[in-house]
């Protein structure tokens, strides 16, 4: 059964982290991941499947969030720049490279979950 309450706590701590990640783009996010997936797992319990799966769910969601906030900033900022055709560039090349990043946070964010399902 999946434990929302843990997730919850994850996500805020995934969405806050992936948010102020931008600026290292790589160590930053997976160190975003590694946080708030050990916060879902942790707060999850169980065993190490347990909180791998809270851990996944917490990473995913919140790397979704965080790249379409960003792809929208974007976007709208890509409007004002370089008009429609800027803005449609913009928000699509922040949208795909945010699959990655939720790719990403999600895989180091079960790991992590796992580790603090058993830590717990």
């Amino acid at each position: 059964m999946t434990n929302w309450r843990a997730v919850g706590i994850g996500f805020v701590v995934l969405f806050v982290a992936g948010a102020l990640a931008t600026g290292v783009p790589i160590v930053g996010h997976i160190g975003a991941g590694l946080i708030g997936g050990f916060a879902a797992g942790y707060v999850a319990g169980g065993s190490f499947a347990s909180g791998a799966w809270h851990g996944l769910l917490a990473g995913s969601i919140a790397g979704v969030a965080v790249a379409g906030v960003f792809a929208l900033v974007v976007g709208v900022l890509g409007v004002a720049v370089g008009g429609p055709f800027g803005g449609l560039l913009g928000f699509g090349g922040i949208l795909v490279a945010g699959i990655g990043i939720a790719v990403l946070l999600a895989i180091d964010s079960a790991i992590a979950g796992g580790i603090g399902a058993l830590v717990a």
